[in-house]
């Protein structure tokens, strides 16, 4: 055993191996006793912490994996946040966002006082248990590809909130620490106002960003899909190394770098291609949250933080649904998006080692804040992922959280129906595609167009058509298709002489269409007689063949107009 444990850290690389070996066996116990991949993730992160295999030694490699991790993660979020969808759900993210931190904050202050704990770590622990983890909750929606969903818009919406809250407090408490180290009050106020400044000065420039080169730039760079990718990574990297660096957070700073290209047509295509990276690399932030757990410190803090966590998992949500039921919104929305915040944050660990290096709080109270963070993650992993059977079960009980008339649901409903409602979805901006493109707008049917051709894309945009850039052949990119209600999906994509082949675009989209349990009809073209019978069998429902079907329609239209 010593010799397998010196052979491990004898290189980053084989500790490295080891940690994605054990992921994978992790994983794979998981799979089988069908567990979400996150409770394996936070698993792994535990069993190779301190406290049990103590594989993690190389911290600096990790917390880099980690951060990048964590850049890319939210620089997707920041991608399905145009500016559009920033200002309808900004009223009801601001409320929800801020009336949970409050009443959060009060009553989690007074389960505090009545544990026992003296008032300023009481207060320590409130503030704490404020903030959700926005990166477990949008890695859990996005595997259930809920992100789009009403309530998922608006549960990233409130996150944010949070998220701009615990940078806030952070830098307060970083404010004091400068100050107690500078020996000068005035200091404290000086470093908020300059992160403040800084902040808006970083706004201003994505919001210049946007208007006058995010389309252009990102058009050019498009051309090539190796440099689109390493673009994005490279643009959600930095612009959350100047976060940091200005004062607020790497989170905070790769949202701003997604949602500069939110505007932009390639967006899907960006996340489509990013999100195995994305889901990589948060790995390496679970495994660097365990093993900074000390869990030798946990033990004599059972009860109070059964007590907290109590609290966290049932008085959140309530919270939350509380105030969206007065907003105007559904029942079942306000569930949905209240179960997000039934957990802490990575800051609310954060937060509190900040408090134990001021001196504010003891290694206790850090202690029971991780542990109410283990308990709570865990736990409300199942209960995001099983969100609809537990909202089936408690549905009879959750009328006191609904108006009468739900109103504000019902409009925006009707606005993202007709934002995001189509009939025909068309690949291919060639001579064919742009010809059926024409028709069908003629026939007066809602066409949203796709085409791999960036400037195709441009062009379609520019005539004030719906356009988006993306690969048939990627799986990833048909799950993002707003494919509910739609009629048909046709294939106008060029084609080789080879025939269908086994790397056949068109064999990729039928394929996609399947995974997503597709039901309307998809139309391909072909320009080769022997190929109809294998698209049939492959699920085509009809087969459009470009120069027959012309040849046959001018031979009617000779039959019609002979002498």
């Amino acid at each position: 055993m010593n010799t397998l444990t010196e052979w491990i850290h004898a290189s980053p690389f084989y500790e490295l191996t080891a940690l994605i070996a054990l992921a994978a066996i992790i994983g794979f116990v998981g799979l089988l006793l069908r567990q979400p991949m996150i409770v394996s993730f936070i698993a792994v992160g535990v069993l190779a912490g301190p406290s049990a295999l103590g594989i993690v030694q190389s911290h600096e490699h990790i917390e880099l994996l980690a951060e990048l991790g964590i850049a890319i993660l939210l620089f997707l979020v920041g991608l399905k946040l145009d500016l559009k969808l920033i200002r309808t759900l900004g009223p009801v993210a601001l409320a929800t966002g801020l009336g949970q931190v409050t009443f959060t904050s009060l009553i989690g202050f007074l389960i505090g006082l009545a544990l026992g704990l003296d008032v300023i770590i009481s207060l320590y622990v409130a503030v704490a248990l404020t903030f959700s983890s926005t990166i477990i909750i949008v890695k859990l929606l996005s595997d259930k590809r809920e992100v789009d969903s009403l309530h998922g818009r608006i549960a990233i919406g409130f996150l944010i909130v949070q998220d701009l809250v615990v940078v806030l407090a952070m830098m307060v408490l970083s404010a004091f620490g400068i100050g107690a180290q500078e020996g000068a009050e005035g200091s404290v106020f000086i470093h908020i106002g300059s992160v403040l400044v800084y902040g808006l000065m970083m706004l201003g420039f994505v919001l210049l960003f946007i208007h006058y080169l995010a389309t252009p730039l990102v058009s050019r760079i498009a051309h090539s899909q190796e440099l689109l990718i390493t673009f994005a990574i490279a643009w959600a990297a930095l612009l959350a190394a100047i976060g940091s660096q200005l004062g607020f957070s790497k989170e905070l700073g790769g949202l701003l770098a997604g949602i500069s290209l939110a505007s932009t047509p390639f967006r899907e295509a960006i996340v489509a291609r990013l999100s195995s990276l994305r889901d990589f690399l948060l790995l390496f932030f679970f495994i660097a949250l365990g093993s900074q757990l000390d869990l030798s410190l946990l033990g004599a803090q059972i009860i109070p933080a059964l007590i907290l966590s109590l609290f966290v998992l049932i008085g959140n949500p309530v919270i939350v649904m509380i105030i969206m039921g007065r907003m105007g919104y559904r029942k079942r929305t306000s569930f949905l998006a209240g179960l997000t915040v039934a957990q802490i944050s990575e800051f609310s660990l954060i937060f509190m080692a900040m408090g134990l290096t001021l001196g504010h709080v003891s290694a206790e109270s850090l202690g029971l804040v991780t542990l109410v963070g283990l308990i709570t993650i865990s736990l409300s992993v199942y209960m995001i992922s099983y969100s609809n059977s537990l909202y089936a079960k408690l549905e009879p009980w959750l009328g006191i959280f609904e108006r009468k008339k739900p109103y504000r649901e019902k409009k925006l409903e009707q606005q993202y129906t007709s934002e995001q409602s189509y009939d025909v979805i068309l690949f291919g901006l060639g001579r064919y595609g742009k010809a059926i493109a024409h028709y069908l707008q003629q026939e007066k049917f809602n066409l949203l167009v796709v085409d791999f051709n960036p400037d195709e894309v441009r062009h379609w945009c520019h005539q004030g058509h719906a356009a988006i850039y993306g690969d048939a052949c990627d799986p990833a990119f048909i799950s993002t298709l707003p494919l509910k209600g739609i009629k048909w999906v046709i294939s106008a994509m060029p084609q080789h002489d080879t025939g269908v082949t086994h790397e056949d675009p068109r064999l990729s989209l039928i394929e996609g269409l399947k995974q997503q349990h597709y039901k309307g009809g998809i139309a391909i073209s072909t320009q080769q007689l022997h190929d109809r019978e294998i698209l049939k069998e492959k699920g085509a429902t009809l087969i459009l063949m470009p120069f027959y079907d012309a040849a046959k329609r001018a031979v009617e239209h000779m039959k019609e107009s002979s002498p």
